[in-house]
C-alpha cells in the first residue's frame, strides 16, 4: 500500500514538473543574441532592443564583443543580429570579408559622420588643415580613441595627407570624452576623433573640421544585418527591425539618458517610456 502511494506521489511530482517545464516555454518565443561593441549608441540600442523583445516574449541576452567578433560571430551563427553596420565607408572591409555569410538588412540611421572635432567656440579652427598653426594651444595633441578602430586608422591616414604635426595621443572612447568634458567646461581648445551619432553631439555644442582631402570618405548610414536562418526562425523580429528608424535627436537623446541612468537596461526603459508612440510603430504585430 505504502509503495503504491509512493508510486502516485511520484507520478504527480513528475507530471508537475512537465507541466511546470511546458508552460515556461510556451511564455518564451525563444532566446536571442545580440552583438554588442563598447560604444555608447551600440549599448543605447542594444538595451534598447532587449527591453522591446522581452516584452514581447523573447529571452534576449546581449554579447559584448569587438566589432570584428561580432561579424564573426553572426558568419558563423553564433551571434543572432549585429545591429550596427556602417556603410559604405566604415565597415567596407568586414561587409567585403563576410558578405556571402551574413545577411545585411534595412537601415535603420542616415548620414553619419566621421573625423575630427573641436567645440564650437574655437572660432579659429574650421580645417584639418588648420591645426598645425594652432598645435600649441592644442597642447600638440589629438585626443583618440581605441587603436585599431576604423576611425584611429582614418585618423592616422589624415595625419599623414595633412601633414599633422600633432601627436595622435590612443585612448578610449570613455577616456576621450573625459578629456572633452574637462576641456569643454573651461572652454579650454581641445581637438578629438568623434563620430555621429553620439550622445557629446547632443551634451556639447560641436563641430566637425573640414576635410577637403576627403580622408574620412562619404557619409554611411547604419544597417542591421543577421546570421543566415533568422529571417525564417524569427520573421516577426525582421518585421520590427524593418520598421526601425531613428535620427539624432531621438538616439542623442537615449545616449544621454544611458549617461545619467549609468543601468543601460534601466534607461532604455525610461526612454521607451518617454517615446512610446514611437516604439509603438515599429513594433506593431
Amino acid at each position: 500500500m505504502r509503495k503504491k502511494i509512493w508510486f502516485i506521489c511520484l507520478a504527480l511530482f513528475i507530471t508537475m514538473i512537465f507541466t511546470s517545464c511546458n508552460a515556461t516555454n510556451a511564455n518564451s518565443k525563444g532566446k536571442i543574441k545580440l552583438g554588442v561593441t563598447s560604444w555608447k549608441e551600440n549599448i543605447a540600442t542594444a538595451n534598447m532592443w532587449k527591453v522591446l523583445l522581452e516584452e514581447k516574449g523573447y529571452k534576449v541576452e546581449l554579447m559584448y564583443l569587438e566589432k570584428a567578433a561580432i561579424w564573426t560571430g553572426v558568419a558563423r551563427g553564433d551571434v543572432d543580429a549585429n545591429l550596427e553596420v556602417w556603410l559604405p565607408v566604415t565597415d567596407k572591409p568586414l561587409n567585403d570579408r563576410y558578405k556571402d555569410d551574413i545577411v545585411l538588412k534595412s537601415k535603420w540611421y542616415e548620414g553619419t559622420g566621421l573625423g575630427l572635432v573641436v567645440p564650437s567656440y574655437m572660432k579659429n579652427i574650421n580645417s584639418i588643415e588648420d591645426l598645425n598653426a594652432h598645435k600649441d594651444e592644442l597642447d600638440n595633441k589629438i585626443v583618440g580613441i581605441e587603436p585599431g578602430s576604423s576611425l584611429m586608422n582614418l585618423t592616422n591616414k589624415a595625419m599623414k595627407e595633412y601633414d599633422i604635426k600633432l601627436k595622435l595621443v590612443q585612448s578610449s572612447e570613455a577616456a576621450m570624452m573625459s578629456e572633452l568634458k574637462k576641456a569643454y567646461t573651461k572652454k579650454k581648445p581641445i581637438a578629438v576623433t568623434l563620430w555621429n551619432p553620439h550622445w557629446g553631439f547632443s551634451e556639447f555644442d560641436l563641430k566637425y573640421l573640414k576635410d577637403p582631402k576627403k580622408v574620412y570618405g562619404e557619409k554611411d548610414d547604419i544597417y542591421y544585418s543577421v546570421r543566415k536562418g533568422f529571417e525564417k526562425d524569427h520573421p516577426d523580429i525582421i518585421k520590427y527591425f524593418d520598421k526601425w528608424k531613428m535620427n539624432d535627436e531621438q538616439l542623442g537623446t537615449l545616449m544621454v539618458m544611458l549617461n545619467k541612468t549609468k543601468d543601460p537596461e534601466e534607461a532604455a526603459r525610461k526612454w521607451i517610456k518617454k517615446n512610446q508612440a514611437l516604439v509603438d510603430e515599429w513594433v506593431k504585430d
